[in-house]
């Protein structure tokens, strides 16, 4: 049996899809897969149970990407197709089963959305495939000798969306203080190699206690480091959703994203927005999501640590 799997070029979205592609394995033990996904986000599928291979995405005009993912999939019979991107190739190759993703549902987080598509509730929750040679290098970077580790993501792909740095530092000196929820603990600081402006300052806050994770590590040592960290900290982001998959406790900070349909998923997850909501915020008939600025400058460092506190506290007690 063969499965076909095209998922989302976004790194956040890729991973709240891993549930689904989890489950459809699971049903049918042996099933062979082939994944068609973005270039950023596909190394988060190397070690998928049954993996035949990976068809990169790169966007082109006029949809010609399209056409490349067509006739790589069009001369073989797939019994499952599941397209969440809503393609025409879904209908264009010989299948037994398609699953194909339709409009947004208002109030529907992401992963409930995947869920609905093959009648599941609860849906699927994502996951991490992971190496273990990826496993025993994030081992390296953060050993395992009995000082917790808190994770800090200061960085998204949108500036807009993206609270201030010195926020992030004095937040993570807050939650391992000696009266912190991780005393004394190692501030791992994980962003992309671009995104370095926004994390050295955490970094330099940090001082030795600090580990560099945006100059050391790829997308899957993130993910392996995530696995290893005891608490995470960051804005909506694929950082923050690989933080969740991996089942760390994760506070995800929004503003101008609407926290309804991609807070972090899972029994260990919070999320703690701007006093304005998600509306109030982008509401506005020129409201420009491309805008170089930031829309979390109300959100404070009182509230982000009372909101890591209270997480903190209702895991502890479960």
């Amino acid at each position: 049996m063969r499965l076909l799997f095209i998922t989302a070029t976004r790194i956040g979205d890729a991973v709240l899809s891993t549930g689904l592609l989890g489950e459809m394995i699971a049903r049918r033990p042996g099933i062979k897969v082939t994944v068609a996904v973005g270039r950023l986000s596909a190394p988060l599928f190397a070690a998928v149970p049954g993996l035949e291979r990976i068809i990169l995405i790169d966007k082109q005009s006029y949809n010609r990407h399209w056409l490349k993912v067509w006739r790589r999939t069009a001369f073989r019979y797939w019994d499952v197709v599941i397209d969440l991107r809503g393609s025409a190739v879904s209908y264009l190759v010989p299948a037994g089963r398609r699953y194909v993703i339709g409009r947004r549902k208002p109030g529907r987080h992401r992963v409930e959305e995947l869920g609905d598509l093959i009648g599941m509730d609860p849906p699927p929750a994502p996951r991490l495939w992971l190496a273990e040679a990826v496993r025993a290098r994030a081992a390296d970077l953060l050993p395992d000798d009995g000082t917790p580790v808190l994770a800090v993501a200061p960085a998204a792909n949108w500036q807009g969306k993206t609270w201030p740095a010195e926020r992030f530092a004095e937040l993570a000196l807050r939650l391992t203080a000696e009266d912190g929820i991780l005393p004394g603990a190692r501030i791992a600081v994980l962003a992309a190699p671009h995104e370095m402006f926004q994390a050295r300052p955490v970094l330099q806050a940090a001082g030795e206690r600090g580990v560099n994770l945006f100059e050391k590590s790829d997308l899957l040592m993130a993910a392996g480091c995530l696995e290893r960290a005891d608490f995470f900290v960051g804005n909506d982001s694929g950082l923050m959703h690989l933080a969740a998959a991996a089942g760390t406790p994760t506070l995800g900070l929004f503003g101008p994203s609407p926290e309804a349909r991609y807070r972090p998923w899972g029994p260990k997850a919070a999320f703690l927005r701007t006093p304005e909501s998600f509306e109030e915020l982008t509401g506005a008939p020129d409201f420009d999501f491309a805008a170089h600025q930031c829309f979390m400058e109300s959100l404070s460092v009182d509230a982000a640590e009372t909101a890591a506190r209270n997480l903190w506290a209702r895991i502890s007690a479960s």
